[in-house]
């Protein structure tokens, strides 16, 4: 049997395909495509649009100032939250407590990029800062 040459595959492969095309028409000729689905699947696309519009949060980025455990460490924190509000007071800062520390982090970032910016210019002052991924507050819509 005599193989097809590399220019007689795509030869039949262009005089086939009108034929395939012409036959995904509908018998109207006007194009349109009717879809007919379970109803559930609707349920579904109404339930995914309520949940995202509940959510106020996203995957992003924060720095991290502070990370303390034991004795005093809230007020720590407390007091390192204090203390960069009154230097930076446009930016977010957020006291959370994870078992058994206390954090301070700060900053809404939505890239690594804007978190390492910001984080250049506050490295003087914060040497041990550092970058982290968090859940951040949705950016602001006017």
């Amino acid at each position: 049997m005599k193989r097809l040459s590399s220019f007689g595959i795509p030869l039949i492969l262009f005089l086939l395909l009108p034929g395939f095309i012409l036959a995904q028409r509908n018998d109207t000729g006007s194009g349109k495509t009717e879809v007919i689905q379970d109803q559930r699947v609707d349920l579904l696309v109404k339930k995914h649009i309520q949940i995202n519009q509940a959510l106020k949060t996203m995957e992003g980025f924060r720095i991290q100032l502070f990370s303390d455990s034991g004795n005093n460490s809230k007020n720590k924190a407390q007091a390192a939250h204090d203390e960069f509000q009154s230097k930076h007071p446009g930016v977010g800062v957020y006291i959370s407590f994870k078992s058994p520390n206390y954090q301070v982090r700060i900053g809404d970032f939505r890239t690594k990029l804007d978190a390492q910016r910001f984080l250049n210019e506050i490295a003087a002052d914060y040497s041990n800062a550092f970058i982290i991924t968090d859940q951040i507050n949705l950016p602001k819509t006017d």
